[in-house]
């Protein structure tokens, strides 16, 4: 394994390790302005969107058959990816100069946020107790290939492995045609 970080090929800590790179990217696009900000904001969509949908497709369904009462497990984290996925969606198309824009943005923070202490709690915990370290291991690597294929903007509706997997290379498709052309028009960086 060449090239990966031992964490990144644990697929809890390369989740938690994730969930770190949210925080920091929330810190950025706070203390930022103008076309840095814009820039943190994209990568910040970004990594949600593809980290999201990876967990959708990889770690939810392994829950749901390993782990006891997975299935109500899952069904809370997916109302609550629902609901970030919605605010995250209109954040993205609001500019980040716009005054409203940092208040919504802390509403996101704190979803995102409460989002994420209650998977490392409720859910990776229980990974770690039913799985060795092999399958931690392919787990890291099936989430790594499912994130290189998932959209990179949110998509509310999309909370399930069926849905990503039927519409997400499509939709990804989609997504970074029009990142690539945001970033010919510079409207990125």
């Amino acid at each position: 394994m060449a090239g990966i970080a031992a964490s990144d090929a644990d697929v809890v800590a390369l989740l938690m390790r994730q969930h770190g790179d949210i925080r920091n990217l929330f810190d950025k696009v706070e203390r930022t302005t103008g076309d840095e900000r814009r820039t943190a904001f994209r990568h910040l969509v970004q990594l949600l969107a593809v980290h999201e949908t990876a967990e959708e497709e990889v770690i939810h369904p392994f829950t749901r058959s390993a782990v006891p009462d997975g299935a109500r497990i899952v069904e809370a984290r997916l109302a609550e990816e629902r609901e970030a996925k919605e605010l995250l969606s209109r954040l993205d198309t609001m500019d980040t100069d716009d005054p409203k824009f940092l208040t919504e943005l802390q509403t996101l923070r704190t979803d995102v946020m409460r989002h994420a202490r209650a998977e490392e709690r409720y859910e990776f915990n229980h990974i770690r107790r039913h799985a060795d370290t092999a399958l931690l291991t392919s787990m890291a690597t099936a989430l790594k290939a499912a994130e290189a294929m998932a959209p990179t903007h949110p998509h509310p509706g999309t909370e399930s492995a069926a849905k990503n997997l039927t519409l997400g290379p499509i939709t990804a498709l989609v997504d970074r045609t029009r990142d690539a052309v945001r970033k010919a028009m510079g409207k990125d960086g």
